[in-house]
């Protein structure tokens, strides 16, 4: 694990959107990465995020149509920089719950009207097991909304009960992962259909508030049954299982009082444990240094309540090096398996 020095300008993103009526509206994000769009030198992207028809039933229950963020994890639906505490967003919900994981669908989103207690459910599109790619599980096989396949689908559900500072929300993914049609799919030896090859993926997470006091924590767990198989006709490594938690706690050292002028400076700690490869089928090959931890620490500081600034240190270490995995294995002993970093960086939201 290493990372070079560098400055960058990660996002950018606009927002549009427009009310038809009182029951029909329009939401989109755009979305530019590193500052430049794509093609030439490695990195930068001009996408949508979001695009979709919000249409309201009540004032409690709505539908999506388009392409959405399904609510899944803490961050997939609240990723704006001024909703997390340091520079990056954490490591589980960007290799584990990829995060921003958009796909196109359809879905239904409400609460009760006398109880604290939101859901969602939402039917889109399956994912690509053949761009799985080794050490990010699932993330590159993700359509984002472009060229999806009508072959398979999945399904996504999440619930949430608020009490006493608590927030706790329980979600999760089961959906296929083979995007060919049923004939191209048996002729290659791999299941298709619907939920053909499935991928199933479940968190749990707590959030809590209490005057200056935060925490936050996350549990989730990536399965992938038919790894063997997908290993098998497209040589990508895919593990069987992968899992990650995490713990964060937040204590507000200065906060403003005067509500016209909200002022915030936070110091905060987070604990990450992840295993992207905790279970190996018999034709996969083991890679410890996806088996992780990072310890994570700093400040950060929000002058007004839409933009923050940011200073952290990032501590991290690994298993070792699998000389299996390089193409030269005597790369294997220059491997460094604890590395940090300090990150400085701002955000905003408008």
């Amino acid at each position: 694990m290493r990372k070079e020095q560098k400055i960058n300008l990660e996002r950018f993103v606009l927002f549009f959107g427009h009310k038809f009526n009182s029951q029909f509206s329009l939401f989109s994000e755009l979305e530019v990465e590193d500052a430049k769009v794509a093609g030439g030198e490695e990195g930068g992207e001009v996408a949508l995020e979001q695009c979709y028809i919000q249409y309201n039933v009540n004032n409690n229950n709505y539908f999506k149509f388009g392409l959405f963020l399904p609510k899944i994890g803490i961050l997939n639906t609240n990723h704006l920089p001024t909703e997390y505490l340091d520079n990056e967003r954490t490591i589980i919900e960007t290799q584990l719950i990829p995060s921003t994981w958009r796909e196109l669908g359809v879905s239904f989103n409400g609460s009760l009207y006398s109880v604290p207690f939101n859901y969602s459910v939402a039917l889109v599109n399956g994912l690509n097991c053949e761009s799985f790619e080794h050490g990010n599980v699932i993330r590159d096989g993700r359509y984002e909304g472009s060229n999806a396949s009508g072959n398979n689908l999945a399904i996504t559900g999440a619930v949430d009960y608020s009490i006493a500072g608590f927030k706790f929300q329980a979600s999760g993914y089961y959906g296929g992962s083979v995007g060919l049609a049923k004939k191209e799919a048996d002729l290659i030896g791999i299941e298709g259909g619907i939920f053909g090859t499935p991928v199933s993926l479940g968190e749990f997470d707590i959030t809590y508030r209490y005057k200056r006091f935060e925490f936050k924590a996350l549990a989730a767990v990536v399965s992938i049954k038919d790894a063997e198989t997908i290993n098998k006709v497209y040589d990508n490594n895919t593990p069987e299982s992968a899992f990650g938690v995490y713990a964060e706690a937040a204590y507000a050292l200065h906060e403003s009082e005067n509500l016209n002028k909200p002022q915030r400076l936070m110091l905060f700690g987070r604990f990450e444990k992840l295993n992207l490869n905790a279970g190996i089928p018999d034709n996969g090959i083991e890679d410890k240094t996806l088996d992780q931890q990072h310890i994570i620490f700093g400040l950060s500081y929000q002058p007004i309540q839409n933009v923050i600034f940011k200073a952290d240190a990032h501590l991290s270490s690994t298993g070792e090096q699998n000389p299996l995995l390089l193409d030269d294995p005597s790369a294997a002993a220059l491997y460094k398996k604890t590395n940090t970093f300090i990150n400085l960086g701002f955000g905003y939201s408008f």
